[in-house]
């Protein structure tokens, strides 16, 4: 198997204060990949959907294990009823989408950054 990159890299690491932003922003989490997650992201990827409308978004990625369900469901190739069912048999795993630069500027701080070698 043939590297592609060569370089070492660089992590940088953060902490975010999320009982602030709990309280003092607009935050909304999706628990499960479950309707409304799926409608949440079919609108995203029509571009139907405000996510301004939160501070932050918190839930699961419409990555490679589940992104096949979500592009044959909006092709119609596969049910909603379908679609739950596949969806249920994964774990999302979560990621942050942060829609307003005061949610960084108050409740994120820097902690460290090392060097992982190639």
């Amino acid at each position: 198997m043939q590297r592609i990159r060569q370089e070492a890299g660089v992590v940088n690491v953060y902490e975010m204060d999320m009982e602030r932003v709990k309280t003092s922003f607009r935050y909304f989490r999706f628990l499960h990949y479950d309707n409304e997650w799926l409608q949440f992201i079919v609108a995203n990827r029509m571009g139907r959907t405000d996510i301004e409308q939160y501070d932050v978004i918190e839930g699961g990625v419409a990555n490679d294990r589940v992104i096949d369900t979500v592009e044959a469901y909006m092709a119609n190739l596969m049910t909603l009823d379908v679609a739950l069912r596949e969806l249920a048999k994964h774990q999302p795993n979560n990621q942050l989408c942060i829609t307003n630069q005061e949610v960084i500027d108050t409740c994120v701080k820097f902690v460290e950054s090392y060097n992982i070698e190639a």
